[in-house]
């Protein structure tokens, strides 16, 4: 009778790991999920910086040779000085589009690769753990905690 005791809490024991380690793995994979879109959504957000940056950048290059055609004019005889208007308006929008582009490279350098690193480095803690006869320890801050309850849900 005893034997059919333990081998119950055999069974029960690896129901319990087998459980845990299927909500590991889903935890895994949203964690993957999770941070491969946030990489992503940081890729979007700086080409669409840089699709902004680059029309600031045409609509800089129109103005400036709108005022270079205005200049030639006033060069060749005309004394009023309405190029001015159009150079400062091209230069305010190279300086947009500069600092647009700046931004752009920021936002693509931060989101790229995408990446899930938190989910690699916690998946070679999960096998250094599996592997060896001494548990890996978790390096940042975790605090997760997993009930009986949580895991049969």
């Amino acid at each position: 009778m005893a034997n059919d005791h333990d081998t119950s809490d055999l069974g029960q024991a690896i129901q319990d790991v087998t459980e845990r380690a299927s909500l590991l793995v889903r935890e895994e994979i949203e964690l993957a999920k999770t941070e491969v879109m946030e990489k992503v959504t940081k890729l979007i957000k700086g080409a669409v910086v840089g699709i902004v940056a680059g029309i600031f950048a045409v609509f800089g290059l129109i103005y400036l040779l709108h005022a270079l055609a205005w200049l030639l004019w006033d060069l060749l005889g005309n004394t009023h000085n309405f190029w001015l208007g159009f150079l400062i308006v091209a230069v305010a929008l190279f300086l947009l589009g500069g600092l647009a582009g700046f931004v752009a490279a920021r936002l693509v350098k931060r989101g790229a690769p995408p990446t899930p690193q938190m989910a690699i480095e916690e998946g070679k803690l999960i096998k250094e753990t599996v592997t060896s006869a001494h548990p890996a320890e978790v390096q940042g801050p975790r605090d997760v905690t997993v009930t009986r309850e949580e895991v049969r849900s």
